[in-house]
């Protein structure tokens, strides 16, 4: 089936524009839904209200070429909870933008800091962050309802290709180099630097947190796909199974399963509490063999991304074809045609798919499907326990296969 269409971002462009330089590498959706930021080459991050953005695309239709006037937003009141309305507007982060994440606070998570005694800044609610990731190694964090620079993080000795927040509210942000580390970033604490993540022997692609914020993945060159213990900064293990550089992961929202994409032509589905792959989704038929799964570059797997619903995937790869995928079905059920897509994300609800390329994004409507009870169940499950405990449990074989994703 094909994808409905629901609408794209085009960004301004002079016949004197770089087109190396131009990428869309990122595209982010802000936790509660209210903005979507990505990058529209060179140094520009482009901030939009989504609700306002979807109404456009309703009203006007698909084509909506983003404004090349930068507004300033208004500062939102804390007082009571009010907000302004919000605007869009440009953030000019000063070299090439490769990566970006929203993080927002939950004020009760405390620093993991020592040192709690000052501050320069005291994240509430009301806030919300945006972090750029930079060709030149720094890491800008920027208050989105200001366009205000805070803080400049710098310690990377190369482009920060990936950022990702912990879903806790804690602002604990880690960062992915190709200068071959993780670093991992306090913001409750003025960005303190607290970690420094080591043992991927290449250049380090990504990054995602489990929905606890317990386990971090990273994946990189060397085929490599890490687990890391976020409370003992600790590598959990290593997984093995891909046989060309990994370049994104994303864990189901239940956190049982971890969705990575490689070069090697293939998404794998993982549960990363034991290191067993549960599902390929392939994007060359036949499948390359082993020693030449690099060969296949113009079935380059550049991104995935988990439904919110936890059944769907998307995949978004080099032959110019945007796929949905069922966890449990081995063919798409769902495609759309994208020509040099790099980067794919499911809005904040879930109900549509936002996907990069040369500084534009292209959005469709993701598959519609009511979950089965039993889903529902297994992800409330799952959410609380890892596949270790589920198979302890004293429940009938075929129950334990299903809610360890396994039937």
């Amino acid at each position: 089936a094909r994808s409905r269409t629901v609408g794209e971002l085009l960004a301004p462009t002079s016949p004197f524009d770089k087109k190396c330089g131009r990428e869309n590498w990122t595209v982010a959706f802000a936790p509660d839904g209210s903005y979507l930021a990505w990058s529209q080459g060179h140094r520009i991050v482009k901030l939009v209200p989504w609700a306002q953005c979807l109404s456009n695309f309703l009203l006007h239709g698909t084509k909506n070429g983003a404004n090349p006037v930068g507004t300033r937003l208004p500062r939102q009141s804390s007082e009571g909870g009010h907000r302004n309305k919000p605007c869009e507007h440009l953030i000019d982060c000063g070299d090439i933008v490769w990566s970006l994440a929203f993080g927002s606070s939950v004020p009760e998570k405390q620093s993991r800091c020592v040192n709690i005694e000052w501050h320069r800044f005291k994240f509430g609610q009301d806030q919300l962050l945006l972090a750029t990731g930079l060709n030149n190694g720094r890491i800008k964090i920027w208050d989105v309802y200001t366009g205000k620079l805070l803080l400049n993080l710098m310690d990377h000795t190369e482009v920060v290709r990936d950022l990702t927040f912990a879903p806790d509210g804690s602002l604990i942000l880690v960062s992915a180099s190709r200068d071959k580390t993780l670093r991992v970033w306090d913001l409750k604490d003025d960005g303190n630097m607290m970690k420094v993540l080591r043992g991927h022997p290449n250049w380090v692609y990504g990054c995602a947190f489990s929905p606890d914020s317990s386990i971090l993945c990273s994946v990189g060159a060397s085929k490599a796909v890490f687990l890391w213990d976020m409370d003992k900064y600790s590598m959990l293990r290593k997984l093995e199974g891909h046989h060309n550089d990994v370049v994104a992961c994303e864990f189901s929202p239940d956190g049982a399963l971890l969705a990575t994409a490689s070069y090697d032509t293939r998404v794998y589905v993982w549960d990363p509490h034991i290191g067993v792959i549960l599902r390929e989704f392939g994007h060359l038929f036949p499948p390359p063999t082993p020693i030449f799964a690099g060969g296949a570059n113009d079935r380059w797997v550049r991104s995935v991304c988990f439904s919110h619903d936890g059944l769907h995937v998307a995949s978004l790869a080099d032959d110019k074809m945007v796929r949905f995928w069922r966890i449990d079905e081995e063919y798409p059920v769902q495609v759309a045609p994208l020509n040099n897509g790099l980067c794919c994300t499911f809005s904040t609800d879930g109900s549509v798919l936002a996907a990069g390329q040369d500084g534009s994004v292209y959005f469709w409507a993701t598959p519609s499907q009511v979950s089965s009870l039993q889903h529902l169940c297994r992800m409330a499950i799952r959410r609380v326990m890892p596949t270790s405990q589920v198979k302890n449990l004293p429940i009938p074989c075929k129950v334990v296969e299903f809610l360890c994703y396994q039937i």
